[in-house]
C-alpha cells in the first residue's frame, strides 16, 4: 500500500485541509478512502481533499506523511496526475456525473415519501422517467452559454455547502436540495425576476412529481434566494441562503474568480455603474450583524467572508475606475 497525506495548508470551509493520493492506483485509493469513512464528494481526479482534523487519523490507519513536493512528485511519477486542459474537461464530466447522481437520489428521497413525510402511495404511477427528463433539463438550463457564474460549478458548490452544513448539525431536508436545484434554474440577469420565474417553473415541473406541500416549500424557498432575508425560526431558508453565500467564504483565489464571473454576466453594464453598485453592496453586507443564519454557517464562513468583502471593499476605494472592470454589479443579492 502506498497512500500519501502532505500537511493541511489549502484553506477552505472555515479549516484547512490536506491532499490524500495513492502512487500505485485509484482503486488502492478509493478503498482506503472508503475503510476510513472519506466520503465520496472529497475526491477531486486524482486526490482527496480531507480537513485537518483528521490527518492524525488518516496517518494512524496508515497513510504516510509526506511533504507537498514529494507528495506531487510520486503522483506524477505513477501516472495518475490528470493535468492541464485534460484535468478541465475531467473535472467537467465528473461534476455532471455527480449532478446526475444526486438528481436521481434525490428522486429516490421524493418519490417514495408522500404528504408531511408519510409514506407515498404504492399505487401510484411510476414517475421516475418524468423525474429523469426534469434532471436532464435542469442541468441543460445550468449549462446554457450566457452564464459565467450562475453555472454546473455554482449548484455544484450549494449542494456542497449543504451537505457541508448537515454535516455540522443543521436540518437540511429533501425540499430543501430541490430549492437549490431550482434556485437559479431561470437565469437571465434580472434580479428578483429571475427567481419569481425559477419558483413558478419549480411549480409548473413538480406538481405530480411530489406531494403538494413539497412544491409549495420549494417555490417559497426559491423566492426567498432573491433578498436572503430569513431568521433562525426558518431553519430550511436559513440553510438554503447560507449555502448560496458560501461563496463568500471562499479561498482568496476562488473569491476573485467569482467576482470576474459576475461581472462577466453583466457586461452590458458601465464600469462606473458596476464598481458604485458594488461597493454600496459590500458596504451594506458588511454592516449585517451576521451573514450568516445557521449556527454552522456563522462558525465556518462568517469571519473568512468578511474578511474578502473587506479587502474587496478596500480595492474598490484604492483603485477606483481602474479596478471597475472586475467588479460585478450590485445585486439585490450577492450570488443568487
Amino acid at each position: 500500500m502506498a497512500i500519501l497525506l502532505d500537511p493541511p495548508r489549502w484553506p477552505a470551509h472555515g479549516t484547512v485541509w490536506a491532499h490524500l493520493v495513492s502512487d500505485v492506483s485509484l482503486e488502492e485509493l478509493h478503498l482506503f478512502a472508503r475503510a476510513n469513512g472519506v466520503p465520496a464528494r472529497s475526491f477531486d481526479l486524482d486526490h482527496y481533499d480531507v480537513p485537518a482534523e483528521r490527518v492524525d487519523e488518516l496517518v494512524a490507519a496508515g497513510a504516510a506523511p509526506v511533504s507537498g513536493r514529494e507528495l506531487v512528485l510520486r503522483l506524477r511519477g505513477s501516472g495518475l496526475r490528470v493535468l492541464g486542459a485534460e484535468r478541465r474537461r475531467e473535472r467537467l464530466r465528473r461534476r455532471t456525473d455527480d449532478l446526475r447522481h444526486r438528481w436521481h437520489q434525490l428522486g429516490d428521497d421524493l418519490l417514495t415519501t408522500g404528504p408531511a413525510g408519510g409514506t407515498a402511495d404504492a399505487s401510484a404511477p411510476d414517475r421516475g422517467p418524468e423525474w429523469a427528463a426534469l434532471g436532464v433539463e435542469l442541468l441543460r438550463r445550468w449549462d446554457e452559454p450566457h452564464r459565467r457564474y450562475h453555472d454546473l460549478a455554482h449548484l455544484t458548490d450549494v449542494l456542497q455547502h449543504l451537505d457541508v452544513l448537515e454535516s455540522d448539525g443543521e436540518a437540511v431536508d429533501p425540499a430543501v436540495r430541490l430549492a437549490a436545484w431550482f434556485h437559479d434554474a431561470v437565469y437571465d440577469g434580472e434580479p428578483g425576476t429571475d427567481e419569481e420565474r425559477s419558483a413558478k417553473l419549480a411549480g409548473e415541473r413538480l406538481t405530480g412529481l411530489t406531494d403538494p406541500s413539497t412544491v409549495a416549500e420549494v417555490e417559497r424557498l426559491v423566492r426567498l434566494t432573491a433578498s436572503h432575508t430569513v431568521t433562525a425560526h426558518d431553519p430550511a431558508g436559513a440553510a438554503l441562503s447560507d449555502a448560496d453565500l458560501g461563496i463568500l467564504a471562499a479561498p482568496r483565489g476562488r473569491y476573485d474568480a467569482y467576482v470576474l464571473d459576475v461581472r462577466a454576466e453583466y457586461g452590458q453594464v458601465a464600469s462606473e455603474d458596476f464598481r458604485r453598485g458594488r461597493a454600496d453592496l459590500l458596504r451594506r453586507l458588511l454592516d449585517h450583524p451576521n451573514l450568516y443564519t445557521t449556527a454552522a454557517g456563522r462558525a465556518r464562513w462568517e469571519e473568512r467572508a468578511r474578511a474578502n468583502l473587506a479587502a474587496e471593499l478596500a480595492g474598490l476605494g484604492s483603485a477606483g475606475h481602474h479596478r471597475a472592470d472586475h467588479q460585478p454589479p450590485g445585486r439585490t443579492s450577492p450570488v443568487s
